[in-house]
C-alpha cells in the first residue's frame, strides 16, 4: 500500500486532460478514439507517477521538514528507495512503451513533458514564476498529447483557457505555500523566497480575470461557433465563472488551496460546477437539435 502511495493516484486526475481535444470536437463517443486516448492517458500517468518518484527523492531532505510532506513515503522511511528506484525504471519503461506504440507525435510530446518535469525537479522549480509556468505547460503538453492520439486540431482558444485554468491553480497553491512559510517560521521552498501574499494576491486576480473573459471570447468565437454549429456556448460560462469564484473562496477564506487534486476530489460545489459544464456542453455539442435549448428557442 506504502508504494502505491508512492505513485500518487490521487494525482492521475490531472492527465484526463488528455481526453479535452477528443470531449470538444463532439467525437467522444468514437469508441476506437476513446481507447486510443485511454491508452495515452494510461502512459502518461505511468511517467508522472516516475516523476513523482524522481521529486520525492530529490525534495527528501526539505520534505522531512514540511508539516505535510514529511508523511510522504520516502521522506517517512516508510520506502525503501532501492524498490521505489525499481518502480521508477518500470513505470518508465512501460510509459515510453506504449507512448512508442501509440505514435511518434504522442512519444515526442511525452519525452518533452518527461525532460520538462526532470528539469522541474533538479533546479527549476526554485526559481519563483518560471515554476508555476512549467506546471501550466505540462497541462498544454497534455492537451496537445490527446490531440495528437485522436487526430483532432487544439485551438488557441483550448491551448490558452488550460494554460491560465493551470496557471491559476499553480498560483493559489503557491498562496497556500506562502501561508504555511508565515506560520510555521520555516522556508519549505526556496521559490517562496520570491513570491509575498500580495504579490500573489495581484497575480490570482488578474490570471482569473483574464481566464473568464477568455472563456467568454472562445464561446462567441466565429470560427468556433461555425465548427460546433452551436452559438449557445456561452451558457456554459455561468458555471465555469461560479467555479472560478469557488476556488478563489477556498484560497482567501478557507486559504487551503495546497493541493487542487485534493479540493477537486471533495469540494462538492466545484464538483457540481464541473458535472453542470459536461452536461450543458453535452446537450449543446452532441445533441444539439435534439436539446431542450433548441426546443424553447434560446
Amino acid at each position: 500500500m506504502i508504494y502505491l502511495k508512492l505513485l500518487r493516484p490521487r494525482d492521475w486526475a490531472k492527465n484526463l486532460f488528455v481526453y479535452l481535444p477528443l470531449f470538444f470536437s463532439g467525437d467522444i463517443f468514437n469508441l476506437i478514439k476513446f481507447v486510443n486516448v485511454f491508452e495515452g492517458f494510461i502512459a502518461f500517468c505511468c511517467i508522472a507517477s516516475s516523476i513523482y518518484i524522481i521529486n520525492d527523492y530529490a525534495d527528501l531532505q526539505s520534505d522531512k521538514n514540511h508539516p505535510q510532506k514529511r508523511n510522504r513515503p520516502l521522506a517517512s522511511g516508510r520506502a525503501k528507495i532501492s524498490i521505489a528506484f525499481i518502480i521508477l525504471l518500470i513505470l518508465f519503461m512501460t510509459g515510453f512503451l506504449i507512448a512508442y506504440q501509440i505514435g511518434f507525435n504522442f512519444l515526442v510530446l511525452l519525452s518533452i513533458y518527461f525532460l520538462l518535469n526532470i528539469a522541474y525537479s533538479f533546479g527549476l522549480k526554485h526559481i519563483p514564476i518560471l515554476d508555476i509556468f512549467i506546471i501550466a505547460i505540462g497541462f498544454s503538453l497534455r492537451i496537445r498529447s490527446g490531440g495528437a492520439i485522436a487526430g483532432v486540431s487544439v485551438t488557441i482558444w483550448m491551448n490558452i483557457m488550460v494554460f491560465l485554468l493551470a496557471l491559476f491553480m499553480a498560483a493559489g497553491k503557491r498562496r497556500d505555500d506562502v501561508l504555511l512559510t508565515i506560520s510555521s517560521g520555516k522556508n519549505m521552498r526556496r521559490a517562496i523566497e520570491g513570491y509575498t501574499l500580495d504579490f500573489l494576491n495581484i497575480l490570482l486576480a488578474v490570471i482569473s480575470s483574464v481566464m473568464i473573459v477568455s472563456y467568454f471570447m472562445y464561446t462567441i468565437s466565429d470560427r468556433v461557433i461555425l465548427r460546433l454549429e452551436t452559438n449557445r456556448l456561452y451558457f456554459t460560462s455561468l458555471f465555469v465563472m461560479a467555479g472560478v469564484m469557488r476556488y478563489l473562496q477556498i484560497i482567501y477564506v478557507h486559504s487551503d488551496a495546497g493541493s487542487p487534486t485534493k479540493i477537486l476530489y471533495k469540494d462538492r460545489f466545484i464538483q457540481a460546477c464541473i458535472v453542470l459544464w459536461m452536461i450543458s456542453f453535452y446537450f449543446l455539442i452532441y445533441l444539439k437539435k435534439n436539446s431542450i435549448l433548441h426546443f424553447l428557442n434560446f
